[in-house]
């Protein structure tokens, strides 16, 4: 039983671990350490009611100070990890924390392109959130280098504020990553009947400034204001030289261990966990398979047995519908329709999509139509038959 737990970085999986911690009873001391200033806080409302302008910031603390110190835990806030020596986190204003146990909890950072310009937006931090809402009060024109769910979502809420929205995808089709090829088709079909622009297949190939972006075939776009929204790499520079890296995360075993490392777990974003069904290292960057980690990885620190992790599940919300995802839904060797009719060109809204590898039901996408949804998380659990499935939806 460690006497003190260092967990670093202070949002969804930090916050978590540290609350599992307290609820398995565990009473030793906990330090938690954070880069922002801020208390923690959620960060899917940001591209949502943050930037809508519904909410206003203190809507999305997960707890606040006083919080914090009812659970017993000692913060660093407004001060970055440098380094790891051991279970020694070393800090950006020269101090040190020594612990015996060490939760890695530092998420990502959003990727960048090539010379791109200090004046862009990127959508990572509340104060990223506040900074483009600003920017689109303004506005009469947003340009989106990026389309997946960050992107889609950003489209949405500048479009229903009546800002001219053009989005740039390098893939066939946005959202691809999380949807796959034949529903990410669904997903351009909401960008395009919401009135936003969307150029897939699109290469950037650098910036004139802030504000206009050149293409590959030579042409320029501008607007009055720029997101680059290409996805996040791992917050882990400060851990170079420690431990190992697989997929861009910190490289864990099944239980959050992460490896080469002693007495050291990784969660959320920043760690690729060990999957064994896949044989591969893989980084879930989802809010809910946050919750599974932390929950894991407080029970395994404290020795105590670890729950049951669900599928993973993702949703986002996008053009007055929610998109929601349970399992794995980026690839597939087929995907069959379940419900509604979106790919034979009918109403996107109510189409629910069952993702197969082999015979067995791997993944299921849902748009608009929760209540449908709802049937098969059981099912992709259960790896549940084509057969099984066909006769759940009725086919």
């Amino acid at each position: 039983m460690p006497s003190h737990v260092v967990v670093v970085g202070a949002g969804l999986g930090g916050v978590k671990t540290v609350e599992r911690l307290r609820a398995e009873g565990y009473g030793g001391a906990i330090t938690l350490v954070g880069g922002e200033a801020h208390p923690p806080y959620d960060r899917p409302p940001l591209s949502k009611q943050i930037l809508k302008g519904q909410w206003e910031p203190e809507r999305v603390v997960l707890r606040d100070d006083v919080a914090l110190a009812e659970l017993g835990v000692k913060t660093r806030f407004g001060v970055r990890a440098t380094s790891l020596r051991g279970t020694t986190v070393g800090l950006a204003d020269g101090s040190e924390v020594a612990g015996d146990a060490v939760v890695v909890a530092t998420g990502v950072v959003p990727r960048t392109l090539p010379g791109q310009p200090d004046g862009a937006h990127t959508l990572r931090t509340l104060g990223d959130a506040l900074a483009l809402r600003d920017a689109l009060g303004p506005a009469r024109s947003l340009l989106i280098v990026g389309g997946g769910f960050i992107g889609a979502e950003v489209a949405c809420a500048a479009a229903e504020a009546g800002v001219a929205v053009m989005v740039l995808e390098t893939a066939a089709v946005p959202c691809e990553r999380a949807l796959g090829p034949r529903a990410g088709m669904l997903a351009a079909r909401l960008f395009t009947e919401a009135g936003v622009a969307l150029r897939c297949g699109t290469a950037l190939t650098g910036f004139a400034d802030a504000r206009t972006v050149t293409l590959a075939d030579g042409t320029t776009l501008g607007a009055d204001a720029v997101l680059v929204s290409v996805g996040a790499a791992p917050d882990l520079a400060w851990l170079d030289g420690t431990g190992s890296r697989a997929q861009g995360g910190l490289a864990c075993d099944e239980r959050g261990r992460a490896l080469g490392a002693e007495s050291v777990w990784a969660v959320g974003d920043a760690a690729a966990w060990w999957d064994p069904a896949a044989l591969a290292h893989h980084r879930g960057e989802h809010w809910t398979t946050t919750l599974d980690q932390a929950a894991a990885v407080a029970c395994d620190v404290l020795g105590a047995p670890l729950p049951k992790a669900a599928p993973p599940y993702v949703w986002s919300d996008q053009f007055g519908m929610k998109i929601q995802t349970v399992g794995r839904t980026g690839a597939a060797d087929e995907v069959l329709t379940l419900h509604g009719a979106g790919l034979e060109g009918g109403p996107v809204k109510g189409t629910v999509l069952g993702y197969f590898t082999g015979d067995a039901l791997s993944g299921v996408a849902s748009f608009g139509a929760p209540a449908l949804f709802v049937r098969y998380r059981a099912l992709v659990a259960a790896g549940a038959s084509r057969s099984a499935v066909l006769a759940q939806a009725g086919r």
